[in-house]
């Protein structure tokens, strides 16, 4: 009888190999006293371990999307204060925080000076597609026109381009902080272009108001163009306030200019690095 069930454990567990359920393999054996001891039914038994595997598969697909995105950071939506940095709202968000921001091909500019939290929100609108079940992908501007531009000049930009087109979200950060080459434009309008023709969403951070980017990138008509692709489907959200890297500095310290607004700014809280799971929708 022991040989027997040893042989019949032999075959789940290589039957289980086989059909990639590591999960199942691991637990079931765990939890088969417990669920005896329970009187658990079998359907509830299977439900459990089945819900654990596809528990573990969700935020393995996370972890490994949040590594293809190249974040220079990891922030959450629940990170940020809204109490501090109170020109914009979540609600205004909701619709960029659900499936529809990918499936509707959505797209968001976010403006503002340094520190109030434009990145922060770039990066948590991104993060929570990923747990929507999509992919992303983060760059700043400087080295997407840098990366582009070398491409082209070396007659390689078809094969650069789907590192920036194909991501159901591309995040584009600091858009005029630096100087770009002559074609910043150009390139810059390829990624987009073809971003919008295919309805995949971006997001945009800039510390300059729309009507500055004809200089920034070097050319207003493409820079019109640019613009007008990516709020078509789209807004500006424009954030205010002071930098927060600057917050232990008070305002009577010498060389620290006063708030003339009083605008609050965002918090700096730090969480764990996979926090907030959602309901997975959309493609794995």
């Amino acid at each position: 009888m022991t040989g027997e069930m040893s042989n019949d454990t032999t075959t789940l567990e290589a039957q289980l190999r086989r059909l990639h359920l590591p999960t199942v393999r691991r637990m079931y054996a765990e939890l088969e006293p417990r669920a005896e001891e329970s009187q658990m039914r079998y359907p509830e038994y299977l439900a459990t371990l089945i819900s654990e595997e596809v528990a573990h598969r969700t935020q393995t697909r996370i972890e490994r999307a949040t590594r293809r995105a190249r974040f220079p950071l990891l922030r959450t939506i629940d990170e940020f204060d809204f109490t501090f940095q109170s020109s914009v709202k979540r609600s205004l968000l909701g619709s960029y925080l659900g499936p529809e921001l990918v499936s509707e091909g959505r797209s968001i500019v976010l403006y503002g000076p340094p520190g109030t939290g434009k990145t922060h929100l770039a990066v948590a609108i991104a993060y929570r597609a990923i747990q929507n079940g999509f992919e992303a992908y983060f760059t700043t501007a400087a080295h997407a026109i840098d990366h582009l531009s070398a491409a082209s000049r070396d007659g390689k930009l078809r094969d650069v381009l789907p590192t920036y087109t194909h991501p159901d979200v591309l995040v584009v950060d600091e858009v005029g902080y630096l100087t770009y080459g002559p074609d910043a434009a150009n390139v810059l309008f390829q990624v987009v272009n073809e971003r919008y023709l295919h309805k995949r969403s971006m997001v945009f951070t800039t510390n300059k108001p729309v009507d500055a980017w004809g200089k920034v990138l070097h050319d207003p008509d493409l820079a019109e163009a640019i613009l007008d692709r990516v709020l078509e489907r789209g807004r500006m959200v424009h954030l205010r306030g002071s930098s927060y890297r600057t917050r232990h500095m008070k305002a009577s310290d010498p060389g620290v200019m006063p708030d003339p607004g009083g605008w609050p700014i965002i918090s700096g809280k730090i969480e764990s690095e996979f926090p907030e799971p959602t309901r997975r929708t959309g493609r794995s």
